[in-house]
């Protein structure tokens, strides 16, 4: 399973709801984009450490952008950025989810649901 940075984002804050849905999951991955993401809401150094502890703790596996997930993403963009908005981000991680054959966890569906190869799992933090 891959999580998307929304649920990640719910869970760090305490979400009950995405605390339950991960905690089902056993191991799971995240893409670099999403790891990412997250650091760009980090406020402090604090909350740095705290993550990066997170992160080894549970041993989640932090999936690099490879060459195929490029291309792969570059492809969703042409064929999805203009008809559906898809924006980098959220082709990258699409991509990541297709390339590894990977289940994305996402509350975003809207952001994938044109991505027929694309295995989504819905998530609702309310």
């Amino acid at each position: 399973m891959l999580v998307d940075t929304d649920v990640l984002i719910w869970y760090l804050r305490g979400n009950a709801k995405a605390r339950q849905a991960i905690e089902a999951l056993g191991p799971y991955s995240i893409s670099a984009v999403v790891y990412m993401e997250i650091l760009q809401g980090i406020r402090n150094k604090t909350e740095l450490k705290q993550f990066k502890q997170y992160m080894k703790e549970t041993q989640i596996e932090c999936l690099s952008i490879s060459s195929g997930i490029t291309d792969r993403s570059i492809h969703f963009l042409e064929e999805y950025g203009l008809s559906h908005g898809l924006r980098m981000a959220g082709a990258l991680i699409a991509a990541t989810a297709d390339v590894y054959g990977e289940t994305l966890l996402t509350g975003n569906f809207i952001h994938y649901r044109m991505i027929s190869s694309l295995d989504i799992k819905k998530f609702h933090a309310s």
